[in-house]
């Protein structure tokens, strides 16, 4: 009984976010007919290249 835990413990399991998302979830339609390229372009002023930390990629915080 106890050995059954203890086995299931060393397991993985490896899932990936495409594998959660349904294909025919809104988010997806709405990714692969919007081109989204204009965005970091519009936001390039107000992102400092030589000061603080690195910035996250604003396609990534818009979408």
């Amino acid at each position: 009984m106890f050995n059954s835990n203890k086995e299931r413990q060393m397991e993985i399991e490896m899932v990936t976010i495409d594998e959660l998302v349904p294909d025919d979830h809104l988010l997806r339609k709405i990714d692969r007919y919007i081109d989204f390229s204009f965005i970091p372009e519009k936001v390039r002023s107000y992102y400092s290249e030589d000061n603080g930390r690195p910035s996250l990629d604003p396609l990534v915080l818009f979408k």
